[in-house]
């Protein structure tokens, strides 16, 4: 493998208009916001990544606001100048700087794009070349598509209907106390046999146990994250007293946290977001664990735009990606998008992963600047409160 040189880095914080807000039992968010980075080598390469943090440190303790500063101040100067044989590698220079994961995470993503594209090899090729030969990508993701609180169930019925329509596999519902048992049931009586699942984003108690435990008769794949968002203890305890799988997001940040999930039994499925471990260095770590104890896995999402979309997408083509993912096509989100060409959902409920060198998309350097520039021009924050 070639190595590369970090002559120089630029962070785009950005804000995008949303075709629709996602509503959740934290909120919603009123853009698509993040910072995107470009990286340059010494040979003329670009590396791209993005962070994906919120307005508002809902998601987790993360803001733009934030990530532009652990970036600029701090992990910014540990990567340039550096020669780097293998994105693996970025992490240790990183290792003075506690959390901050979707900071890294951009970072991280920049250096795989960079490398990938000087060794003419695309990202999930380089992923793969860190795995056995028996996990060689397989040129597509399995996707699903997630669908926020709606002011009515006719409402949410309406737009199960469209995304169906559309060609999804697999259905998320958000939901929240007051909006969950009743708006499950309405669905599966429609839909009898849909791939369904529930995405509670913390919103309850181990208290709620018994409230919970009507979702049993519903053929849901999984609960998403329904208690503490940094809780992995009170999940084995909720865990051994349902029927539906648990499935763990914001509270497993580390291979470390995945390992002790399992041996406390707090979780069946894992959605992992490598922007929330930090990056795909960590990623495989925790892939690496899933094969191990045959956990299905699979790939969450943050409303990325291209640059991230296509990265996770190369991700979710790894073959212990079992489970439909939360990548949805390019028009469910953004038009348009700060990449062509864009992302299409196919046959089967497929995407396809781009085989060009790298990510495999181009950036439009003009939707870029626009965006950028929005993020200053909307004032984000006031419209936010």
């Amino acid at each position: 493998m070639k190595s590369i040189v970090v002559r120089s880095i630029e962070l785009y914080p950005i804000a995008m208009s949303l075709f629709e807000t996602l509503n959740n039992s934290s909120g919603a968010e009123p853009f698509k916001t993040g910072v995107i980075v470009k990286l340059q080598t010494d040979a003329g390469v670009i590396g791209w990544g993005e962070a994906s943090p919120e307005i508002a440190p809902g998601y987790n303790y993360e803001t733009v606001g934030t990530a532009l500063h652990i970036m600029s101040e701090f992990l910014v100067p540990a990567l340039l100048g550096q020669t780097i044989h293998s994105a693996t590698e970025v992490p240790s220079l990183f290792s003075r700087v506690r959390g901050h994961h979707m900071a890294k995470h951009a970072l991280e993503a920049a250096v795989w794009d960079a490398l990938a594209k000087t060794n003419e090899i695309s990202l999930a090729q380089a992923f793969a070349a860190l795995l056995p030969e028996d996990h060689k990508p397989r040129g597509y993701a399995n996707v699903g598509v997630s669908i926020g609180i709606k002011p009515t169930i006719e409402e949410t019925l309406h737009v199960v209907e469209k995304r169906l329509g559309q060609g999804y596999g697999r259905i998320k519902l958000k939901i929240e106390p007051g909006w969950d048992v009743e708006l499950a049931r309405a669905v599966r009586r429609v839909y009898p046999d849909i791939v369904l699942m529930l995405d509670a984003n913390s919103a309850y108690t181990l208290a709620d146990a018994e409230h919970l435990k009507q979702l049993d008769d519903l053929n849901l794949l999984m609960i998403e994250q329904p208690l503490g968002h940094d809780d992995i203890y009170e999940h084995s305890k909720l865990q051994t007293q349902l029927k539906t799988a648990l499935c763990l997001d914001e509270s497993i940040c580390s291979a470390d946290d995945l390992r002790l999930a399992l041996d406390l039994g707090a979780c069946r499925i894992l959605n992992l977001k490598p922007a929330r471990v930090s990056g795909y260095t960590e990623s495989l770590k925790i892939y690496k664990i899933c094969v191990e104890h045959n956990l299905p896995l699979w790939i969450g999402g943050l409303m990325e735009t291209g640059v991230g979309r296509a990265a996770n997408l190369a991700f979710a083509s790894l073959p212990a990606v079992t489970l439909p993912c939360d990548i949805s096509a390019t028009d469910r989100y953004f038009d348009p998008d700060l990449t062509e060409p864009p992302f299409y959902l196919g046959t089967n409920s497929r995407i396809a992963t781009p085989t060009a060198p790298g990510i495999g998309v181009e950036v439009d350097i003009g939707r870029l600047e626009s965006a950028a520039q929005r993020w200053t021009a909307e004032h984000v924050y006031s419209n936010y409160f």
